[in-house]
């Protein structure tokens, strides 16, 4: 573990334009599509966090030639087709070791995906699962149902329908997507629970689309994707993340502040991008143009209010929601999130137990959070192995005095420089 990272509190209200990563959901989605193209594409504005380079080096493990350039990357596909059993490292990467489980069935050689014993313990049983149903050759090497297992798809792999849990993870369900247009038929994925992050979803159809694979439709009872072929795209640039966003956007809600991060506006593709209209309820002013135009987040001029809100369909804000609610003058509920217990940390109880070291009033529900005003006090906080437990709380420590964030070097997950955005912001509020 890292030393710990003392935060540094907000003199005054944040004034500041920020700009975030490439997000990291279009990124490895894209990746995986530009492997199965016949061509090269060329991506631009790929986030550089660990995620991401788990996906790339999982590709190239898959004889898929990626290569960094500039700001980009570009990837020549289609992967190769034959060859020795190759082992594919996820690290700490879920979104990376559920893609490329997925990819290697059509690998055409037995793929093994493992992590960090961090990741061995994540469920993938609806994944792998699925994927035997479809006729791949599925083995666990410990657990059924995690890492590491190997996957072989060389007997035949089938298209048609398939039943998968829809309220476990949306990255399953992406997993088959990916992959269905090179299934016989396709695939119609029939969700056997109600589907949870759809708007995970539709990104997937959204970037399937942008390499040539029309057609896919999400919709409660059914996920169709058509058999079609992928295409090269020859010049993509990937938008800023918007999950990150929500950390500078909440940094001006919380010191009252006006926060804008460059180039995110309401034509995002993103379901996270509409949390500025979580702020507007708080009491936040929140300012947006059509077109490219950024969104800007103004802190409330009378504070901030308590909230109940349905978070399913935006549910890593869950620790940026409940470090706002800290601050509200009157209780937040967080509802609709229940299956995010089994994300790289449990997010509702590991979240709820850091945020009681620092004098927090607040209650883990069945399927989310209360939270009511408490007065506050400095601590240490163990991040759980989770960046957006680690961001999060560098939010709180924005107006806390005394907040040590213990292994800080998480974030790298998802955004290498974050610690030192947060210092800008505080930099320029003296």
């Amino acid at each position: 573990m890292t030393s710990g990272h003392r935060c540094r509190v907000a003199g005054s209200p944040v004034h500041a334009t920020v700009v975030v990563p490439g997000s990291k959901s279009i990124a490895n989605r894209a990746l995986v599509c530009a492997a199965l193209a016949d061509g090269t594409s060329t991506l631009r504005r790929v986030p550089g966090g660990d995620d991401t380079a788990a996906m790339v080096a999982g590709l190239a493990a898959l004889g898929v030639v990626a290569r960094s350039a500039d700001g980009a990357v570009s990837v020549t596909g289609p992967m190769a087709g034959c060859g020795a059993p190759v082992r594919v490292d996820a690290r700490l990467a879920g979104t990376t070791s559920r893609f490329l489980t997925a990819l290697g069935t059509l690998a055409g050689r037995p793929v093994t995906v493992d992590g960090e014993p961090a990741l061995r313990r994540r469920p993938m049983v609806p994944l792998h699962d699925a994927l035997a149903a479809l006729g791949a050759q599925v083995t666990p090497g410990g657990r059924r149902g995690h890492l590491p297992v190997t996957v072989d798809g060389t007997a035949g792999l089938r298209g048609g329908a398939v039943a998968v849990a829809g309220d476990v993870s949306s990255q399953f369900l992406t997993a088959l997507m990916l992959i269905g247009p090179r299934l016989p038929g396709g695939l119609t994925i029939e969700p056997s629970t109600a589907l949870v992050s759809v708007p995970y979803l539709t990104i997937t159809a959204r970037v399937m689309a942008a390499f040539g694979i029309d057609g896919v439709t999400v919709g409660e009872g059914r996920i169709v994707v058509p058999p079609a072929t992928y295409r090269p795209a020859l010049d993509w640039t990937i938008e800023p993340d918007a999950t990150s966003a929500s950390y500078p956007w909440a940094a001006g809600a919380l010191t009252g502040g006006r926060v804008t991060v460059s180039g995110l506006g309401p034509e995002s593709i993103q379901g996270d991008a509409h949390f500025p209209e979580v702020l507007a309820r708080m009491g936040c002013a929140v300012e947006t143009s059509g077109g490219a135009s950024p969104a800007t987040a103004v802190g409330g001029a009378d504070g901030l209010t308590g909230i109940d809100v349905d978070l399913g369909s935006m549910s890593d804000l869950v620790p940026t929601m409940a470090a706002l609610a800290l601050f509200a003058a009157n209780p937040s509920r967080i509802r609709g999130v229940g299956f995010i217990r089994a994300k790289e940390s449990d997010r509702l109880g590991d979240l709820a137990g850091e945020l009681r070291k620092l004098g927090a009033d607040i209650d883990v529900l069945d399927d989310g959070l209360d939270i009511r005003p408490a007065v506050l006090h400095g601590a240490a906080l163990d991040t759980h192995h989770d960046h957006r437990l680690a961001m999060a709380f560098g939010l709180v420590g924005l107006r806390v005095p005394g907040v040590v964030v213990d292994d800080p070097a998480v974030v790298s997950k998802s955004w290498p420089d974050y610690w030192a955005m947060l210092d800008e912001l505080v930099e320029g509020s003296r």
